[in-house]
């Protein structure tokens, strides 16, 4: 039953969003929810006051990744499962947002709250060395990429730095609590099916998030802005 209240209330919030965006007809009904869910958990991520992301950390990462509606397999057991969308700086980490590629991510130990079964995930990836692995096929969090739970608040203060050496920082939103989250062992894979969907063909991940698309469908802009909104180009 708390599930289903769940998905009303992402429906209800989908629908509100999508009275200013449209997702195209086009593209499968899956795929333009994730990428329009994923705008709209950025969105109101950034409107937590003095709770959010410090933005002097947005302004420096490299890229940023939205799971929304993270699973939790078991009450006990560490099992996770979810689908969300990657957008990285172009110009190598200090142009504008890169159209969203599309990602999978399962396994691993995620430190959910007692009782919560979902939550929206956010990585913020400090430097593109972190991604090498997931370019090609997959990397796993806290292997192949060290990770830390983020700091949060809308000021970075001098502890921030500590947190810089992390290639990503890790955050989860469920219900009504917005914190960093502890990762360790989650398998992060590019989801090939979901791009060809997206973008009505094949195109590597490498491309999308380092040299961009010359068509960016509407719905896959829907992300860019929102991420160009909340942290605009490097200067």
């Amino acid at each position: 039953m708390g599930e289903g209240i769940v998905n009303k209330h992402t429906l209800t919030a989908v629908f509100c969003w999508l009275s200013v965006f449209t997702v195209p007809a086009g593209a499968s009904t899956e795929v333009g929810d994730r990428v329009v869910s994923s705008a709209i958990v950025l969105k109101e991520v950034s409107n937590i006051p003095e709770n959010g992301i410090p933005q002097d950390l947005l302004d420096k990462c490299s890229c940023v990744a939205v799971i929304p509606s993270m699973k939790k397999a078991g009450f006990i057991a560490a099992g996770n499962y979810g689908k969300g969308v990657i957008s990285c700086r172009l110009n190598n980490g200090t142009g504008s947002w890169s159209p969203p590629s599309m990602i999978m991510i399962g396994g691993g130990s995620f430190g959910l709250q007692l009782g919560v079964q979902s939550t929206d995930l956010i990585l913020v990836i400090m430097n593109l060395s972190g991604l090498e692995s997931l370019l090609s096929s997959k990397f796993t969090l806290g292997g192949d990429a060290s990770v830390a739970a983020g700091p949060v608040g809308r000021t970075a203060t001098a502890e921030t730095d500590a947190f810089f050496s992390a290639k990503i920082l890790a955050y989860s939103r469920s219900r009504w609590l917005f914190a960093g989250i502890s990762l360790k062992g989650g398998v992060v894979r590019p989801d090939q099916d979901a791009i060809q969907v997206l973008y009505g063909k094949a195109i590597p991940p490498r491309t999308i998030l380092f040299e961009g698309v010359p068509d960016v469908p509407k719905d896959a802009k829907i992300f860019m802005d929102e991420l160009s909104r909340i942290s605009p180009k490097k200067k």
